[in-house]
């Protein structure tokens, strides 16, 4: 079932972008003024079903371990990140989500796999998607000046996030562990 849908979104002609009408709840964070750590942690802890990640660089522990608490109380976490940016071992936090089982792939046919993004609970109906520059790192949180955005209760949205998320996931490698090579 899961791979006819993803054959049937790599099918679908490119659209020049999807308006949507203005629903639910925007929360916006600042680094380094506000807690914004602290507020991706909470959204990935309000995850009940289902939590879809894309990173461009990830080496915070506590975000990974945010994920593996998840996974571990049945939340199906899945992690694509940056082929170049996250195949070394030294300061890496995936290493912590494959110990846990966490599935993790790589996206290698880009450039940049520069997507920040989490998708909670897609399927609704307290769905949720964070996005912005915000890479998961201790520099983004206590160096950089950076955003994040999160979009609640409008799953039509997340919907399409999460469509976006199956197509980058079609075109990834899975990863067994650290350091990787292509």
């Amino acid at each position: 079932m899961l791979a006819l849908a993803v054959a049937a979104l790599l099918a679908a002609p490119a659209e020049a972008s999807r308006r949507f009408p203005a629903q639910g709840e925007i929360e916006v964070a600042f680094a380094p003024r506000d807690d914004t750590e602290r507020v991706l942690i909470e959204l990935i802890r309000s995850a009940r079903k289902s939590l879809k990640v894309q990173a461009y660089v990830f080496t915070s522990r506590n975000i990974a371990d945010a994920m593996v608490v998840a996974h571990r109380r049945g939340v199906k976490v899945e992690v694509l990140a940056d082929a170049k940016m996250n195949r070394r071992e030294k300061g890496n936090a995936i290493p912590r989500l494959l110990d846990a089982g966490v599935p993790v792939a790589f996206e290698t046919q880009y450039n940049a796999a520069h997507n920040k993004v989490l998708i909670v609970d897609a399927e609704g109906p307290r769905c949720a998607v964070l996005t912005g520059s915000y890479n998961f790192t201790w520099s983004a949180e206590n160096r950089n000046a950076e955003n994040l955005l999160i979009v609640r209760d409008h799953c039509a949205l997340a919907r399409a996030y999460r469509d976006n998320w199956l197509r980058h996931r079609a075109e990834a490698t899975p990863v067994a562990a650290l350091p990787w090579r292509p």
